[in-house]
């Protein structure tokens, strides 16, 4: 039997350092290269040929050594210390051009690699390249004003190592209460580990002991406007420009809070003029473009995506937008563009994933399906790679919502809530046609639109708490056990954060689909809330979400099986909450909307205690804004083309039906 190739341990990498640091070269290339044909882990083979490299250098090695770090970046293009070390060896070549481009790439990886930036200086002293030498003398000195202990927090983040950073920066804050620097870092990792209710809390703590502190609000105001707190944001972003407000940067940050509180023609105004100040960031046409399009104004809006990737020509996020619009058509020469770029070996990881699924809708909409589903595929394939999603994690919330949210618990504490109707919630998968049933229902007098909403999902967060060491989180578990009077105050609560959404209608509506995870939790604080499950048919939902590339929080939908399974589970707990709260939720399927509107939405305002209003079957004609990948279908009338859309790629979804159970 073939045994397993062995992994190669730390102290096997430390023994070929030591062998390196005692001047042994020649020992550490043969010990690194009897390692390599013992393993074939990816990161093990990627540390050898870095160790291998340097010690080729060090003998003199050079076309080696080079060699050897082309084989790593074929590996890894973003791995930092691979373009350092190629920086290193250019040099050795007396090559400073390359060696210049070596260290700039390196930098841009990781901004903490002191020898980089020190080998740039002298690289732009000798090109009289005066002003970066100024620019690499500030980023020095940034550098080497932090602890040590932060600098490597921040080194370690760069290279992806997040919990050994975070294990660092609260060792450090430890020491440290009140260090502002050390607050904002452990807040940054908390951002990428998504953990952003502590990341939330840091940033808050710290502006309370520094208020002054520009970058402190900084990076709370960015959190804030990915969390969807908007009218934070703004308040945020006002005190920023009061201390700078000629800074560029802060004037798009209120626009990007103004677009989320609807505000779209003052938002417009300020990305105008930001591109007016700088008309070469592609950034700023994008989120132009954004704003446009919610407004409705979709020939605007691909004009300026379009300038946003003339201006960057390998900008993902351009070319997906435009695909985004679902109505646009990509020409021969964009499709060509977008697969060169593809192709670039230093090409960002997001950017590479946009344009895949951008090269994906292009192909579909020419009926080359094949070719369509080979670039979704490879979208999805890098996006769920680097997502780090367990669909086991989902799994494992359902079985504790329906272990918990038991019929015992409603009839205890079923009253206990605010009793205020307001609220109308949404629920299903994405791309389940929740924004054609929210368009229908906001064309009512009686209800304001609104978007996805995060509060309830924070909610359920900050009862869940964080305890890595606990297997089963404390919430649900907890809704049995918390203060009773503590369900009317989050109800309360949640109808006074959502107000800024709102406009003068006694109802509104929060779209967020996820929330079918908290069904329970919503009945417990507002118990007069509706629910309505948006429904679509399994295969349609599925392939329509698979080929969605979403901004934030879907990460589910990057692999069949795990979408497949995420359905299923979804299916499972709506079938928990009609048997323990029957008639609080109505089930809308999106096949009945398409085949009989006028019946649905009777149907859904009966539900909702409404008179029934023309203005509701003709929702295309309603203006309002729509953030969401669908705005253009909603301002259309029924949308009958996607219903079987995913039969031209049937061959391809062998994995899926067999997790659907379809034949």
């Amino acid at each position: 039997m073939k045994k397993a190739p062995l992994s190669v341990t730390e102290s096997q990498l430390k023994s070929i350092q030591k062998l390196i640091q005692t001047a042994k070269f020649d020992d550490a290339i043969k010990q690194a290269k009897q390692l390599q044909q013992q393993t074939s882990d990816r990161q093990d083979q990627i540390q050898l040929w870095y160790l291998i490299a340097v010690a080729q250098r060090y003998t003199k090695a050079l076309s080696q050594a080079l060699a050897s770090i082309e084989a790593l970046l074929e590996l890894d293009p973003s791995y930092s210390r691979a373009h350092q070390e190629q920086g290193h060896i250019y040099i050795a070549l007396a090559k400073p051009q390359q060696a210049t481009a070596a260290f700039e790439q390196a930098t841009e990886l990781n901004p903490c690699l002191l020898a980089s930036w020190q080998e740039l200086i002298e690289l732009y002293r000798h090109a009289q390249q005066m002003d970066k030498v100024q620019q690499v003398a500030n980023a020095m000195a940034k550098l080497k004003s932090l602890p040590p202990a932060l600098l490597a927090v921040t080194e370690l983040m760069h290279e992806g190592k997040l919990l050994k950073a975070e294990q660092i920066c609260r060792h450090f804050l430890q020491q440290n209460k009140r260090h502002i620097e050390g607050m904002c870092l452990l807040a940054e990792i908390g951002i990428e580990l998504k953990i952003y209710d502590d990341a939330e809390f840091l940033l808050a703590s710290a502006l309370e002991l520094a208020p002054n502190h520009v970058y402190a609000r900084s990076q709370y105001l960015n959190l804030l406007l990915r969390l969807g707190k908007y009218k934070t944001a703004e308040q945020q972003v006002e005190k920023l420009l009061i201390e700078q407000p000629n800074n560029i940067s802060f004037k798009v940050a209120k626009a990007n809070a103004l677009t989320g509180l609807g505000k779209i023609a003052q938002a417009i105004t300020l990305y105008e003029q930001a591109i007016a100040e700088d008309p070469s960031t592609a950034g700023f046409h994008l989120q132009l473009g954004h704003a446009l399009k919610a407004e409705g104004n979709i020939n605007e809006a691909v004009k300026a995506y379009q300038k946003a990737y003339q201006l960057k020509p390998n900008y993902g996020d351009a070319f997906w937008s435009l695909a985004n619009t679902k109505t646009y058509r990509f020409s021969d020469n964009e499709i060509a563009q977008m697969q060169t770029q593809q192709a670039s070996e230093n090409l960002a990881i997001a950017d590479k994933v946009q344009l895949y699924f951008a090269t994906g809708k292009a192909f579909e909409d020419r009926k080359q399906y094949n070719q369509a589903f080979q670039a979704y595929q490879q979208g999805n394939d890098l996006q769920h790679a680097h997502n780090g999603f367990d669909i086991s994690n989902i799994e494992q919330q359902v079985d504790e919502q329906i272990k918990y949210c038991s019929a015992e618990l409603f009839q205890n504490r079923g009253q206990l809530g605010l009793k205020a109707p307001d609220a109308i919630f949404i629920v299903g998968l994405p791309r389940a046609g929740s924004t054609l049933l929210e368009q229908i229902l906001a064309s009512h007098s009686q209800i304001d639109g609104t978007m996805e909403l995060h509060n309830i999902l924070g909610l359920a967060a900050r009862l869940r708490g964080r305890n890595p060491a606990n297997q089963v989180s404390q919430y649900p578990k907890n809704l049995a056990e918390i203060k009773t009077e503590y369900f009317q105050r989050f109800g309360q609560q949640f109808i006074d954060e959502t107000r800024v959404y709102r406009e003068q209608a006694p109802f509104f509506i929060d779209k967020m689909p996820n929330n079918f995870l908290h069904i329970g939790l919503i009945r417990l604080i507002l118990p007069n809330a509706k629910i309505i499950d948006a429904r679509r048919a399994p295969m349609a939902c599925c392939f329509s979400g698979f080929k969605q590339l979403f901004a934030e929080g879907q990460d589910f939908s990057y692999n069949l099986e795990d979408i497949g399974r995420y359905y299923q589970a979804y299916l499972k707990l709506m079938t928990h909450w009609q048997t323990v709260l029957p008639d609080f939720v109505l089930t809308v399927n999106h096949e009945d909307i398409v085949d009989d509107l006028e019946h649905q939405v009777r149907r859904m305002l009966d539900f909702c205690g409404l008179e029934f209003e023309q203005s509701c079957l003709d929702f295309h004609k309603t203006q309002r804004t729509i953030k969401t990948p669908s705005s253009e279908q909603v301002r259309q009338p029924i949308y009958k083309s996607a219903t079987e859309q995913w039969k031209n790629f049937e061959q391809h979804l062998a994995p899926l039906k067999q997790v659907l159970n379809i034949k």
